[in-house]
C-alpha cells in the first residue's frame, strides 16, 4: 500500500501558539504604525483576526475564503459589519508553513503590518514563542475532483495528489523579471528554507498611481522589490534569483490557508494573484464532490491497515 500525505507524517494533531507575542509595524496601504498580537487559541478554533480599535462593530473577522471582499492590492477580508482586515496573505503563509491551526490575530488598525514584505518576520514570531499541540486532529481539504479557473489569461488548478504541491509560473515583460517557475511540496521545512523569505514586489508607476490614489502610503524599498522599468531599485538586490516567482507562490499558499485547513492536492498556477487563488477556493467549495474534509489520524489509521489484493 502506497503511504499516502507523506510529507505531513508527525503532524497529525491541530497547533497553536504557546503563548501570546507581539509585534509593530507600517501597514503597507494605510501607511499607519499597527500593533498586533498572536494569541494562542482552543482547538477547532481557526484563525480569527479582531480589531481592538473597533468599538461600536463587531471587531471578529474569520480568516476564511468566503470572507475575501477586497483583492485587488492584496487580500482583504470583511465580517457582515464592515469591519476589514487587509494584507492578510504574508501571516496567513506563515501561519500554513509553521503548521499552525488556530489562532487569535489581535490588531489596532485596518491591516496587517507589512513587515519586510515577505513572511520571515511572521514565522520569526512564531518560532519565537514555539507551537504547541493539540488533543484533536489536524483537518485537512483533500481535492477529489480537479477544478480550473480561468481570468484574463490566468489559471489556477486544484487536482487530486498524495501531497500538497505547487507548480507556479509568471511571465513579465520586465527583463529584471521576464518567465520563471517555480515548484514546491509543502513538507515540513520547505516553507520556511523556499518561500518565507521572498519579498512582495511591484513596478515603481504602479507605486507612484497607488501613492496618487491615497493607497501604498507605507510601502519603501525596506519592505517591497521595487522594479522599474528592466532594473531591481533595491541596493541589496534579490534574495532569491527567482524572487518574484517565490513571492508569488508565497501568497498562494496564504491565499490558499482561508480555506480553513492545509490542502492535500496539487495547485498548478498560472500568472495567478489573489483574485483567481480566491475564486479557485470559491469553485472547489462550491461542488461537495470536489473535495472532502478529512482527518490525518483517519488517514494514518487507513495507511496502516495491510494491503489487500
Amino acid at each position: 500500500m502506497t503511504a499516502r500525505f507523506s510529507g505531513y507524517a508527525g503532524a497529525s494533531r491541530q497547533k497553536t501558539l504557546k503563548r501570546a507575542i507581539p509585534c509593530r509595524g507600517v501597514g503597507l496601504h494605510s501607511g499607519r504604525q499597527i500593533s498586533m498580537t498572536l494569541h494562542p487559541a482552543p482547538t477547532d478554533h481557526g484563525i480569527v483576526f479582531r480589531r481592538i480599535d473597533v468599538a461600536d462593530k463587531d471587531p471578529v473577522v474569520p480568516a476564511r475564503f468566503d470572507r475575501v471582499v477586497d483583492t485587488r492590492l492584496c487580500t482583504m477580508i470583511a465580517n457582515d459589519d464592515g469591519v476589514r482586515i487587509g494584507t492578510v496573505e504574508h501571516l496567513m503563509a506563515a501561519f500554513a508553513g509553521c503548521e499552525v491551526d488556530n489562532a487569535v490575530v489581535e490588531l489596532d488598525g485596518p491591516e496587517v503590518p507589512i513587515m519586510d514584505g515577505s513572511s520571515e518576520p511572521f514565522v520569526f514570531l512564531i518560532d519565537c514563542v514555539g507551537v504547541v499541540e493539540q488533543d484533536a486532529p489536524r483537518r485537512a481539504i483533500e481535492i477529489r475532483k480537479q477544478v480550473t479557473v480561468e481570468f484574463e489569461g490566468k489559471r489556477v488548478t486544484l487536482s487530486p495528489a498524495d501531497r500538497y504541491a505547487i507548480d507556479f509560473e509568471i511571465d513579465f515583460a520586465s527583463k529584471a523579471i521576464g518567465r520563471q517557475k517555480h515548484g514546491v511540496e509543502m513538507v515540513n521545512g520547505t516553507f520556511r528554507h523556499e518561500l518565507a523569505q521572498a519579498r512582495t514586489f511591484g513596478f515603481l508607476e504602479e507605486v507612484e498611481r497607488m501613492r496618487a490614489a491615497g493607497l501604498g502610503r507605507g510601502g519603501s524599498l525596506e519592505n517591497a522589490v521595487v522594479v522599474d522599468g528592466d532594473k531591481v531599485l533595491n541596493e541589496e538586490g534579490l534574495r532569491f534569483p527567482d524572487e518574484f516567482v517565490r513571492h508569488k507562490v508565497l501568497d498562494c499558499v496564504g491565499d490558499l490557508y482561508l480555506a480553513g485547513a492545509p490542502i492535500i492536492g496539487h495547485v498548478d498556477a498560472l500568472k495567478a494573484g489573489h483574485h483567481i487563488n480566491n475564486e479557485a477556493l470559491r469553485a472547489l467549495f462550491a461542488d461537495p464532490s470536489a473535495y472532502a474534509v478529512v482527518d490525518y489520524d483517519d488517514v494514518y489509521a487507513e495507511q496502516a491497515l495491510p494491503a489487500t489484493a
